[in-house]
């Protein structure tokens, strides 16, 4: 089976063939910097390393570009705020990251720009918009993109120009010609510091969000590349405006396919900073180790949302249990994975249709059945490998098992009858099911009444 990949742009699953034969470039779009990540960043990093992860076990040579952007609106009220440098603010941010990033087991992308470094090259792409009448300068000094010169814009999203012009707030247009038009290069304001100001061929400024994605995508991997991502709230309206300037200025597609993460939901609402229903990685990571963090993430599909509680993160930890103590019962042989074996074969499949993590780790927990059940050291080694494809089950097995109690406590079953009455409430009878046999497997039996679920030891 041939590797598929969901394309936002299309809204379909397409076959996926890199441009240049055995070879991938891809843009993802990393952090603003202003402050710790929080776990819905994590879940991107995770998602898209578990991509270039798979592109790499299918034998390509992955060019990944993550970027960071390190000067915005945000980071200028942080750094004034806290009475520092910009750059001082974003090396310690971005050193943050790498920690909480090293600690989730997130391989370095190939490439980590910094969107300061090539303001140059934004220029470039600003001044080739205006020569084809695509960008103007407003008389406040700014200098805006015009949305509907642009054939095509909406595409991404699906929006079309009349609905965004009825969302659109008219009262304030900031200079703009149209509501609809956005900021390509922001003129400087006297309050501003110094290290918040480029000059170029528009003054004094700094640039716009949008171009900076557009300037490092085609400076490091070239004016069309095969894959652009980042998480859903990308997609409208920073991934809609790169392809407008991307595409407007060079006449080419941006990208042949656009994915995008689902969100990390916290009471039916999207984790983010500005709800400030966040959590930060370095917080979760003081009560749950980084692995059972990672496995929270990549048993879920990465397009689909996913909710944070303890009691999920608590049901993470003790189904990763079930796997490490399948590989603590025999020493793990070193196997070349053969893709033929029926295990490996079914990891693939799910790897192939659209990263298809949730099947692949029901793949880890029937294989891990099998070791359970025959004591092979070939089974064991086949179960490892296929879960450092996706990040999983590298450490050793008693370290893992010991750093939490190898039984079940009083609150984690607690968590997991609680998990399991959330299941029932929303008619999830498959997953009440699977909560009831891992507990019996782990020997704790549940009873039902009218009043509430007990538990016991089995006898």
């Amino acid at each position: 089976m041939s590797l598929r990949i969901y394309n936002t742009l299309s809204r379909a699953l397409e076959e996926f063939s890199p441009l240049i034969p055995g070879q991938v470039r891809m843009y993802v779009c990393g952090m603003t910097v202003y402050d710790l990540c929080h776990l819905g960043h994590a879940r991107s990093m995770i998602a898209f390393d578990i991509v270039q992860r798979w592109l790499r076990a299918s034998g390509l040579a992955v060019d990944y570009v993550r970027n960071v952007t390190d000067i915005e609106d945000k980071i200028i009220r942080r750094a004034l705020e806290n009475g520092e440098t910009i750059r001082s603010l974003t090396d310690r941010m971005i050193e943050a990251l790498h920690q909480d990033a090293d600690a989730l087991g997130i391989e370095r992308p190939t490439h980590e720009p910094r969107a300061t470094d090539y303001v140059p090259q934004m220029l470039n792409i600003i001044e080739k918009l205006e020569s084809k009448g695509l960008a103007y300068r407003s008389e406040n000094g700014d200098v805006n993109y015009a949305v509907r010169k642009f054939p095509g814009y909406g595409k991404l999203s699906g929006k079309s120009l009349d609905e965004l012009h009825a969302g659109e707030r008219v009262a304030v247009l900031d200079g703009k010609e149209d509501p609809l038009d956005f900021v390509l290069w922001k003129r400087a304001k006297p309050t501003e510091p110094d290290d918040a100001k480029w000059d170029g061929a528009y003054g004094m400024g700094r640039p716009g969000w949008h171009i900076e994605c557009s300037a490092m995508s085609c400076a490091l991997l070239g004016e069309t590349i095969d894959i652009h991502a980042g998480g859903a709230d990308l997609q409208f309206p920073h991934h809609e405006n790169e392809i407008a300037q991307s595409e407007g200025a060079f006449g080419k597609p941006l990208a042949k396919m656009w994915m995008h993460n689902g969100f990390i939901n916290v009471d039916n609402e999207k984790m983010s900073k500005s709800l400030g229903n966040f959590f930060t990685i370095r917080d979760v990571l003081k009560e749950y180790d980084a692995e059972t963090v990672r496995f929270f993430v990549v048993r879920a599909h990465y397009r689909s949302p996913l909710s944070y509680s303890n009691v999920h993160l608590d049901d993470a930890r003790n189904a990763l249990k079930r796997l490490y103590t399948a590989l603590s019962l025999v020493p793990a042989q070193e196997v070349a994975v053969d893709w033929a074996d029926p295990y490996a074969a079914r990891f693939k499949a799910a790897m192939d249709e659209d990263f298809g993590t949730p099947e692949a780790v029901a793949v880890l927990f029937d294989l891990a059945g099998e070791v359970n059940r025959s004591k092979s050291p070939e089974a064991a080694g086949l179960l490892k490998a296929l879960g450092g494809f996706i990040g999983l089950l590298q450490g050793d097995p008693e370290r893992f098992l010991q750093a939490g109690s190898s039984a079940l406590d009083g609150a984690m079953i607690e968590a997991q009858i609680e998990a399991r009455s959330v299941a029932k409430a929303a008619k999830n009878w498959a997953e009440a099911d699977r909560i009831r046999k891992e507990l019996l497997e782990q020997g704790i039996v549940l009873k039902d009444s009218p009043t509430g679920t007990t538990w016991e030891a089995a006898q």
